[in-house]
């Protein structure tokens, strides 16, 4: 028994203190601080190398971020420089529309007054060929007043005519002194009628008297109903004072 208990205290020792005893660990205590910081470090320096990693693949794939940012900078530079081309295009376009409606303005005006001095040019040659029918030996005999180149035309409104005529008295030895008339002919709604321009209130109106000694001009419009149709026009001119006409002439509207 007391051998026995001897060995087994021998053999404790040695799984104590022999080569099979447990090894025994010196730890040193780190504060957590430390050990946080120590954690923050390798994340970061993870994140840096995956970055890294990441970009040098890119780059190995052929995708370079620098070279990107330097495309999409010089992209935005030519769209800046094409932007204020764009600009000055835009000015310049508005400046020649401003430039061709001057121009198709002044055309027009211009073209307005060519018409204007060929109507102008027309009245006195034809005032020319009075002035030399009056000049005549035989013109000057006459006493009788004449109507020359009596005609009506649609004007631009719908119903309303111009008329235009010469007066002509060669051989009169005073003023003429009267007034102007029209008798109208016309058609609406397959009834024919006759109005007289101007209306008996109308009269006396300043732009139907006449006062002339040789010749005189007249130009006027009047209106009619937009839906009726002239059939003919009659002037008359009367002296003053007097319901006998002193010349009449019919014409059709041209």
């Amino acid at each position: 028994m007391k051998g026995g208990s001897l060995g087994d205290r021998l053999w404790k020792l040695r799984q104590r203190y022999g080569i099979a005893a447990r090894k025994v660990a010196v730890r040193t205590e780190v504060a957590w601080y430390w050990r946080w910081l120590a954690i923050g470090v390798a994340v970061a320096a993870f994140a840096g190398l995956a970055t890294w990693v990441y970009d040098a693949g890119r780059r190995f794939a052929g995708f370079d971020r620098s070279e990107v940012q330097q495309e999409l900078a010089r992209a935005r530079q030519e769209l800046g420089t094409l932007r204020a081309e764009l600009e000055r295009l835009r000015a310049v376009a508005n400046a020649a529309d401003s430039k061709l409606s001057i121009e198709r303005t002044a055309q027009a005006s211009l073209a307005q007054q060519i018409r204007g001095l060929e109507q102008e040019n027309a009245r006195l040659r034809e005032e020319l060929a009075i002035f030399e029918s009056m000049l005549s030996s035989d013109a000057r005999s006459m006493q009788t007043l004449s109507i020359q180149r009596f005609k009506v035309e649609p004007d631009v409104l719908p119903g309303e005519y111009r008329y235009g005529l010469m007066l002509l008295s060669p051989g009169a030895k005073r003023d003429f002194q009267g007034r102007l008339e029209f008798l109208v002919t016309l058609t609406r709604d397959g009834k024919s009628a006759i109005i007289h321009v101007p209306e008996q209130a109308d009269a006396g109106s300043a732009s139907f008297r006449l006062a002339f000694k040789y010749y005189q001009r007249v130009e006027g419009s009047f209106r009619i109903d937009a839906r009726a149709k002239i059939e003919s026009v009659q002037v008359r001119v009367y002296d003053a004072g007097s319901g006998q006409a002193r010349a009449m002439q019919t014409v059709t509207p041209g």
